[in-house]
């Protein structure tokens, strides 16, 4: 077989497989969020549209037909302009392959609510058993309302008489999926999955940027960083945002080159993927205001050739802008819908940073459409134009990458010139103070729980990719900022504006309780992936100067693979042990048989605050349970009075805590849950080293009847 057609179908495989599970994620998404809004997210409708839906959605999104292709054979010739090695293909699908198993192997069961992975799960739980929101109180079961019960508990509210979850939907839908096909079990594999589809993914878009035969290295790199390994063990909200994000990213690069109908469809459903980051994760509104000023870019240029992939090589009736525009405001305003539909307390309890990116959001879509106006306006559009064109001649590109450079160097020095502390002001900051000051006592640092060790972030970096891969990664990044405002290298002003914008907005501000590896789940959302990408781009450029000094291609494949090690021993470093290392089993087992212990025909009191945190929502949505608290100052004369209105509801009460001392005087005891297992370690001034014990035990009495 010819060879230049093998690498044709090697680049088509690549091309594809890397945007497919993007497609699959839009299709299901925008199944499942109507079905939920209507109260109907139930197995049957929602497989029956989703079929035609995700059918239709690949054979658009993957069926295309370059204009330079007569022939009219579908699929994308290649990528980034060259042919396609088959071992590169088959290297990025090995890694992506042995990435899934090990973390199938190595899976948490994270369901006990303690963080966010375990409020995901019982979210899910609870849309796979019911399929609507929000959750009723069920205060029934307790003889109704009585002052000294609550019924909420981290991440779940109680509002209006019912329970709302805190997060959007976004996740949670995904996970029912899993839910319906294998259980819990379904769900908490779910999060490997993802996090093969966003190693995928990203090869995908290196694949694209920097070149096919640097993808498997791409890959390679962000699987091995502990981040990624820890965050895709347990179910976390970034793993489909990611692969939203980059397969949008992949899908809008795809559409130079194609025809008028296909780069309209592509550009859509790439508009549509980055929106719907919305309804996954509300600051994913963040990550994508830098698309909605170079959609207004391309709608601005749409009789010239555009930058950014999308229109480099496209004919001059394609407007790639319209319906890249459009599918982000259909994307982005499913994620708002269901967020002030279902989840209005989670946004109220955001409002201190919520409402300034709204605000944002609404002055950067005005900005953006007068831009428009005024490129396009024949009495200012030609002087603007050669303003831009003078720009990219003058000095400030040099003085781009230079300021690049400072920035970076800014944030290295930061904790010599900065301590980054606040004061508490409401009871989550409260407690959120003192979890900080407990980590502290652990670690035997000093006591101080005002601390947030914001101006670590880019030693976070450090810990996590080595320093290697931090300085190619700014020395890409600046030579790249230097080649936009050029006026070259256009395939990557979108996906650098995506980066560099997130980036610095998370490395100035966490906003993220400081123990890792908790805190590593703000940076592999976007900044470590995307300094990844910039790292692969300045390690090919390195490659290509060799190659271009005359040394044979023997020297060069050498200094490229000698590289790749490079980048990957102080990733290993960090990750090695953690790679291994178990966290978080055997709930699943616990749950159940506290779920047998208790039975049907009962209604739970939770009389202890930490059981009640990590309980009250799983007795609920896994044990189909009523269940409350006790409000704080109860007394013991309270809970006799409730379960004497539970008897009289024709119920039978137990009473639950974490010690058989505090449940004896309520009945005969039982010992329901026993759970010795461990937990990821925890660390503030430096890379996590180790895991931790945990324990949970569950007493419950079964007051007799009267």
């Amino acid at each position: 077989m010819d060879d230049h057609l093998m690498g044709r179908r090697a680049g088509r495989l690549l091309a594809r497989v890397t945007v497919a599970p993007a497609l699959l994620l839009v299709a299901w998404l925008a199944v499942s969020l109507p079905l939920l809004l209507a109260g109907v997210f139930r197995p049957g409708p929602a497989i029956c549209l989703f079929v035609p839906v995700a059918g239709l959605a690949l054979w658009l999104g993957l069926r295309s037909r370059p204009r330079e292709d007569p022939s009219g054979e579908s699929g994308p010739a290649d990528l980034n302009g060259r042919a396609t090695p088959w071992w590169a293909t088959g290297a990025v699908l090995a890694v992506t392959v042995a990435f899934l198993v090990l973390q199938v192997v190595m899976c948490s069961e994270q369901i006990i609510v303690r963080r966010d992975p375990a409020s995901y799960v019982q979210f899910a739980t609870w849309l796979t058993d019911h399929g609507s929101l929000p959750i009723p109180r069920m205060e029934w079961a307790f003889g109704g309302d009585d002052k000294a019960l609550g019924y909420a508990s981290p991440a779940f509210y109680e509002d209006g008489g019912s329970i709302v979850p805190q997060f959007m939907a976004g996740l949670p839908m995904v996970l029912a999926l899993g839910g319906w096909i294998g259980g819990t079990q379904g769900m908490l594999l779910m999060a490997p999955l993802l996090g093969a589809c966003v190693v995928l993914a990203f090869a995908g878009l290196v694949a694209r940027l920097v070149g096919p035969r640097w993808a498997p290295a791409g890959a390679l790199l962000l699987a091995l960083t502990l981040p990624m390994l820890w965050a895709s063990r347990s179910t976390f909200s970034e793993l489909p945002a990611l692969v939203l994000l980059l397969g949008g990213l992949s899908m809008l690069h795809d559409v130079r080159g194609e025809e008028v109908r296909s780069a309209r469809v592509k550009a859509f459903l790439a508009g549509a993927a980055l929106g719907l980051i919305v309804l996954v994760r509300i600051d994913g509104l963040r990550d994508v205001l830098p698309v909605v000023a170079f959609a207004g870019l391309l709608i601005a240029r749409r009789h010239q050739s555009v930058p950014g992939g999308v229109g480099g090589r496209t004919s001059r009736g394609v407007q790639p802008g319209y319906p890249l525009a459009a599918g982000l405001a259909a994307g982005v305003a499913a994620g708002l819908v269901e967020g002030y539909a279902l989840s209005r307390p989670y946004l109220r309890y955001l409002h201190a940073s919520l409402d300034p990116l709204l605000v944002l959001t609404s002055l950067i879509v005005a900005a953006t459409g007068v831009l428009v106006l005024l490129v396009r306006w024949r009495r200012t559009g030609p002087r603007l134009r050669a303003l831009a064109a003078a720009v990219g001649r003058g000095r400030l590109p040099g003085a781009a990458g230079v300021l690049t450079l400072l920035v970076m160097l800014g944030f290295a020095i930061r904790p010599l010139v900065q301590t980054v502390r606040r004061v508490p002001d409401n009871p989550d900051d409260e407690l959120n103070s003192y979890f900080i000051e407990q980590v502290q006592r652990i670690n035997h640092m000093a006591m101080d729980g005002t601390r947030q060790y914001s101006e670590l972030s880019l030693h976070w970096v450090v810990w996590y990719i080595g320093v290697p891969a931090l300085l190619l990664a700014t020395f890409g990044a600046a030579l790249l900022v230097r080649r936009l405002m050029r006026g070259r290298s256009p395939e990557w002003l979108l996906p650098y504006a995506v980066v560099v914008w997130t980036t610095v907005q998370v490395l100035l501000r966490p906003g993220i309780t400081p123990d890792h590896p908790w805190a590593s789940r703000r940076l592999i959302g976007l900044v470590i992936p995307g300094l990844l990408l910039f790292t692969v781009f300045a390690a090919a450029w390195t490659v290509k100067r060799i190659r271009r000094l005359g040394y044979g291609p023997r020297v060069v494949r050498t200094v490229a693979g000698a590289g790749v090690v490079l980048l990957l021993v102080p990733i290993v470093l960090t990750s090695g042990a953690f790679m291994v290392s178990r966290t978080d089993q055997h709930e699943r087992a616990a749950v159940r048989d506290l779920c047998a212990r208790l039975g049907p025909g009962r209604s739970v009191v939770v009389i202890e605050r930490a059981t009640a945190d990590r309980f009250l929502q799983v007795i609920r949505s896994m044990c189909g349970l009523p269940a409350a608290r006790t409000v704080p100052g109860a007394r013991p004369a309270d809970v006799r009075r409730v379960i004497g209105k539970v008897f009289a509801a024709g119920r039978h009460p137990v009473i639950m805590a974490a010690e058989r001392e505090q449940v004896a005087q309520y009945g005969p005891v039982t010992q329901a849950v026993r759970l010795r297992t461990r937990q990821d370690g925890r660390t503030l001034d430096g890379p996590p080293g180790g895991t931790w014990g945990l324990s949970v035990d569950v007493w419950i009495a079964e007051p007799p009847g009267p």
